[in-house]
C-alpha cells in the first residue's frame, strides 16, 4: 500500500503543474515608459555625506574634555563638550584647512594635529589630543 502511495505522488505534482499558466513569458527589454524619467535626467548630481575619517578625544587648559569627529571631506567635524554621547555640534569650514564653525565655537586644526584651540566668544584655549 506504501509503494502504491509514493509512485502515485509524484503524478499527483504533475497534474497539479500542469494546471499552470501555459502561455509563454516575453521580456521586453525597454520596460513601460518611467513617468518620472525626464525628472531624474534633470536632477543635479547626489553628493554622499562625508565617511569620518578619525574620532579623537581632547583635553583643554581648563581640565575639560572635547570629543572630535574629522570627516574625510576636511570641511566638517562634529564637536562634542563633556561627553562622547552628547549631541554634537555640527562644525563646518568654508574650505579645508580654515577654521571650523558651529554653534558659538570656533575650532582650529585638524585630524591629524595633536592639539586644537577651541575659541567660544571672546575666550580662547588649546586643548591636547
Amino acid at each position: 500500500m506504501n509503494h502504491l502511495t509514493l509512485r502515485a505522488l509524484p503524478l499527483a505534482a504533475l497534474f497539479l503543474l500542469a494546471a499552470c499558466d501555459t502561455k509563454p513569458t516575453t521580456i521586453v527589454a525597454g520596460g513601460p515608459a518611467d513617468p518620472t524619467a525626464n525628472e531624474i535626467a534633470n536632477a543635479p548630481p547626489v553628493k554622499l555625506p562625508p565617511a569620518m575619517l578619525a574620532s579623537k578625544s581632547y583635553r583643554c587648559k581648563d581640565n575639560s574634555l572635547v570629543f572630535i569627529n574629522w570627516f574625510n571631506d576636511n570641511t566638517t567635524a562634529n564637536l562634542r563638550l563633556k561627553d562622547k554621547t552628547a549631541d554634537p555640534i555640527v562644525m563646518t569650514a568654508p574650505a579645508a584647512g580654515e577654521a571650523y564653525v558651529g554653534g558659538d565655537y570656533t575650532l582650529t586644526g585638524d585630524a591629524k594635529g595633536k592639539s586644537v584651540t577651541l575659541a567660544k566668544g571672546g575666550a580662547s584655549q588649546t586643548c591636547e589630543g
